[in-house]
């Protein structure tokens, strides 16, 4: 080959290699030196400019608001910002919390507004709540609120750190519910035969829900990954969370709630038919309590299925606004999950019935009474 020929296509290629060498090293830095953001709560001062403008590439319509605001708590406290604000629809003197993005590279930075300041009104509703529990709970209701803090505890500083430290979500959302179940039960109910039964029920129906859960979405080989707080956790701990797991351990928990219920529910019908009727055998006090039980299915299933659906009605009504096939929408992973959540809570709601019953018979109704 001619050396002319050489040096052009030396030429050529030289801006090629510095110019990727230049990307190279800045996808570099901006990996290696993410933006820094402050999440802090400001008043609103004064509304600079407001208007109604579409979101871009659409024809949805959102207010954009440009404001004065106070920064009221964290290092920059006292000083007056600009902020861009789309998101929220604001009014002057309202809190709220804004995010202070800096970027590292360029050394630019501009503030966003993110939440409205809820707080307050949370605390209302709490202290409502817990003040209606007092009033008509009487020393039950008491009971109950001390077992709901012992429930959240064992939640927040066993299962959710187990869970971030790779253990087996299944096996430890299993845990923790047995452990919830046999803490808040003798809490709220008092230690007695009768709670023992409900105890021993709701465990046995965890382990054969917890069975069939992990049947099903190995079957339906779900991945745990139907949601964006999903994929960001993944990111945040690098993948060492299991995320079929945790959707396992998930359905778990979302039972516990209705199977209390159904299982105390149980274990005091049978002690109420024992004592009503004592010249009953255990076969017929299992039936009539059974025959308590299925109008209690009845009404805790639906009200099971309703709450999830409630939850999902933004998702439902998305998917009412497309041309999407039926069929199609049903086998996608995000309606999937909510299809197996309901049907494993359900089926464990069913089986908590017979399964407490046959367990608080045996217990309360002694042989010689058959």
């Amino acid at each position: 080959m001619p050396k002319l020929k050489v040096r052009k296509i030396t030429y050529l290629l030289l801006p090629l290699v510095i110019g990727s060498f230049y990307f190279v090293s800045v996808a570099h830095a901006q990996e290696m030196i993410p933006d820094k953001t402050t999440t802090m709560k400001a008043q609103v001062v004064h509304i600079e400019k407001q208007e109604t403008k579409n979101i871009p590439g659409t024809e949805t319509p959102t207010t954009y608001q440009t404001l004065t605001a106070k920064i009221q708590d964290g290092e920059e406290s006292g000083i007056t910002v600009t902020v861009e604000n789309d998101t929220l629809n604001l009014n002057e003197g309202e809190i709220f919390y804004l995010t202070h993005t800096q970027n590292n590279l360029d050394g630019t930075d501009f503030y966003t507004a993110t939440d409205p300041y809820r707080l307050p009104a949370i605390y209302f509703f709490v202290g409502l709540f817990v003040f209606l529990v007092f009033c008509f709970g009487g020393k039950q209701g008491i009971r109950g609120l001390i077992a709901l803090v012992g429930s959240i505890f064992v939640i927040l500083y066993i299962l959710l750190p187990g869970i971030l430290h790779g253990y087996p979500p299944l096996l430890l959302c299993m845990a923790a519910c047995s452990f919830i179940i046999i803490i808040g039960s003798y809490l709220t109910h008092g230690i007695n035969k009768t709670t023992t039964a409900a105890v021993v029920g709701m465990i046995v129906t965890i382990l054969i829900t917890g069975i069939l859960a992990y049947a099903a979405v190995h079957f339906t080989r779900l991945s745990g990954y139907s949601s964006e707080e999903a994929v960001y956790l993944n990111f945040n701990t690098h993948g060492v969370v299991d995320f079929s797991g945790l959707l396992l351990g998930g359905i778990m928990i979302g039972l516990l709630g209705v199977l209390y219920d159904a299982a105390i529910g149980q274990a005091v019908a049978v002690e109420e038919l024992k004592s009503a009727a004592e010249h009953f055998s255990r076969k017929m006090i299992y039936n009539k309590a059974n025959r308590i039980g299925r109008e209690h299915i009845g009404a805790l299933v639906n009200t099971l299925a309703i709450a999830y659906v409630g939850a999902s009605l933004p998702l439902l009504l998305l998917y009412a606004t497309s041309s999407t096939n039926i069929t199609i929408m049903l086998n996608q992973e995000i309606f999937a999950t909510e299809i197996i959540r309901i049907m494993i809570g359900s089926i464990g709601l069913v089986l908590a019935v017979p399964i407490t019953t046959v367990i608080a018979v045996l217990m309360l109704v002694k042989k010689k009474e058959t």
